[in-house]
């Protein structure tokens, strides 16, 4: 399987110093929501990525702890990384649902991880397992995104 054009790029910077702070940012700046969590992409490989959220006042809920839409917004970028990095060329998928259960107060800063796993690609639903932890591995929000996967149209 060729590799994804988003990995081939990932694959390039992260061997540099400052590679996957101008990958993160890069990547961000694909669908710009990703910028309010200011991400860093620590991991991206075929079937696994790992993206941090630093604990800043700009994600932090009325408690103090990591917002749970900001979290969100990290495992879809996880997500989205692992999805575009794993999917066979020949399909294309869109995320169609999100079901996270919020288990433990993020109270540090947070891993946003998406895992496929053994996941086989293919047409239809299929479900992406999606987690979050804090500073000490403690689970802090678990769930997966389903994403609506279907075959590229022909080109013409």
């Amino acid at each position: 399987m060729a590799q994804s054009r988003l990995l081939t790029i990932y694959n390039k910077w992260h061997v540099f110093a400052f590679g996957n702070r101008l990958f993160s940012w890069f990547f961000a700046n694909m669908a710009p929501y990703f910028k309010t969590i200011k991400p860093y992409v620590v991991d991206l490989r075929p079937g696994y990525c790992e993206v941090l959220i630093k604990k800043r006042k700009s994600v932090q809920n009325h408690i103090g702890t990591v917002h749970v839409i900001a979290i969100a917004n990290g495992l879809e970028m996880a997500m989205g990384a692992v999805s575009e990095a794993s999917i066979p060329s020949h399909l294309r998928w869109i995320p169609k649902g999100m079901t996270l259960d919020y288990t433990a107060k993020a109270d540090s800063d947070i891993r946003c991880v998406a895992d496929l796993g053994e996941m086989q690609w293919q047409e239809g639903d299929l479900l992406v397992p999606v987690n979050a932890y804090n500073k000490d591995d403690v689970v802090v929000v678990t769930g997966h995104i389903k994403l609506w996967v279907s075959k590229k149209p022909d080109k013409k």
